[in-house]
């Protein structure tokens, strides 16, 4: 329970660093990301949450949701990118 902070921590840091991906990709309506690692990075998060979820862990169970959400995101952009206008 004493480290429990350093969990938290390091929850909020990764989530964070999906935020400037996801908010440029939601702006171009495409994500240059390497697919695989999307599809990879998807699969292995929501795995994760699940196992997490299993355990009782709420550090690992709400940062591996929100990994997911994030990578899924760009997946989806990245396989269906928004049609420019011009």
């Amino acid at each position: 329970m004493t480290l429990q902070w350093l969990g938290y921590v390091g929850l909020v840091a990764l989530v964070l660093c999906w935020i400037p991906q996801s908010l440029e990709t939601i702006r171009l309506g495409r994500c240059p990301v390497n697919l695989s690692f999307l599809v990879l990075a998807s699969l292995g998060s929501f795995s994760l949450a699940i196992y997490a979820f299993s355990l009782g862990d709420p550090v690992f169970t709400v940062l591996n949701v929100l990994t997911t959400l994030g990578a899924m995101l760009n997946l989806y952009y990245r396989i269906f990118p928004r049609k420019s206008s011009t």
